[in-house]
């Protein structure tokens, strides 16, 4: 095939094909590919100049979980009883006043798929936490969690978001997608909801006009052509989202982290950073419908995220207080709002605070010598 025009064809957001995909995945250089896709960045985005970042607090609403994924070391089986836990309303109201006084407002609240909270607890849950801090937003659960809620609450997937959100869900993380081909998916998540099942939960919440983001965990099983596959099945329910309504709201690639899993037992190794930068500028050419890629600072570092700041991605995504599930596998990098800041300054952008739906907030945090100096966050 001919790189160079179907380059031009992604540029002028064209759908392209997966053979199409593939042939540019496959065979353009590195620096072509996130040459055109900063092109396609600067051109989907308002302001070309600006990143922007957040400041959310990730809680976990309970670690016990039964989907057996073989990639998570955080999680415990029902039967670990010195293991298990379930978040207090007490350890709640603090993580909120330590999130507030950190300039966050919102909690992401993830879980796994505990065998015995039905719809009625996650319900209970969200009222309580809207009651505590009413201006607090809640981008809670994923599509495998809601499927899980439904099938034991005997209740549809449908109901169970109508439910939530009336609860007071704000939006819906991408969580639980990995990649989305179902013999990968029988492997790393032998009993997790299928992909079919995570694209039609999601659809759903589309069709409720209930923000949500999309997810790629990549570098384990998966091949090649999977991956691209995973972004086209992204770019295409995109496509059914209703005019008007928000759909997905960013795209969020990650690296497999792999210490201490059962992956990394059988031999899994981590794909190099070259690899991450392919991704998220093939991201860019091929989600034209999705305005935010998101650099995953957490998994491949500040310097690697800054430079796919200059390759499509437009997005730090949020400091990350109290992120367990990846950092269990080895994800040690760190950021506090000063640090994000310093980043995406560093790489040459302005940094712009946002919130879930990526409007301008006021940083209300701690203020620094240097925090003062970034005009673009007051």
């Amino acid at each position: 095939m001919n790189t160079d025009k179907l380059l031009c064809e992604a540029l002028r957001r064209e759908p392209l094909s997966i053979d199409q995909a593939m042939a540019l995945y496959e065979t353009v250089p590195v620096g072509e590919l996130v040459q055109a896709a900063d092109q396609m960045r600067r051109e989907a985005v308002d302001a070309p100049e600006e990143v922007t970042w957040q400041i959310d607090r990730n809680v976990n609403i309970t670690n016990v979980c039964i989907s057996g994924c073989r990639f998570c070391n955080f999680h415990c089986k029902p039967h670990q009883k010195e293991r298990a836990y379930i978040t207090t309303a007490d350890e709640y109201r603090r993580k909120i006043d330590e999130m507030l006084a950190a300039g966050g407002d919102q909690l992401l609240l993830q879980g796994g798929l505990h065998p015995d909270l039905k719809i009625e607890f996650y319900e209970e849950l969200l009222r309580m936490l809207k009651d505590m801090c009413p201006s607090l937003r809640l981008n809670a659960l994923g599509a495998p969690e809601v499927s899980h809620i439904a099938r034991i609450s005997g209740i549809s997937t449908a109901e169970v978001l109508h439910r939530l959100r009336d609860a007071g869900l704000d939006s819906l993380p991408g969580a639980g997608a990995e990649i989305l081909a179902e013999d990968v998916r029988r492997k790393i998540s032998p009993a997790k909801p299928s992909a079919g099942e995570w694209c039609r939960v999601m659809h759903e919440a589309h069709m409720m006009n209930i923000p949500t983001t999309a997810t790629m965990m990549y570098g384990h099983l998966e091949t090649p052509r999977q991956r691209m596959e995973h972004i086209l099945t992204i770019r295409d329910l995109q496509a059914r989202v209703p005019e008007g309504h928000y759909g997905f709201t960013a795209f969020i690639p990650w690296i497999f982290r792999s210490a201490g899993t059962e992956l990394e037992r059988e031999g899994i190794v981590e794909v190099p950073a070259e690899g991450y930068l392919r991704v998220i500028a093939m991201s860019r050419l091929l989600l034209f419908n999705i305005r935010n890629i998101q650099a995953s600072w957490l998994t491949v570092g500040k310097e690697v995220a800054q430079q796919a700041l200059h390759g499509g991605a437009n997005d730090m995504g949020s400091i990350m207080i109290e992120e367990n599930v990846v950092s269990s596998a080895g994800a040690r990098n760190r950021f506090d709002a000063e640090g994000m800041c310093r980043a995406i300054v560093e790489a040459g952008f302005r940094p712009v605070l946002r919130d879930q739906l990526y409007r301008r907030r006021r940083y209300t945090g701690p203020l620094t010598d240097f925090l003062r100096g970034c005009e673009s966050l007051f």
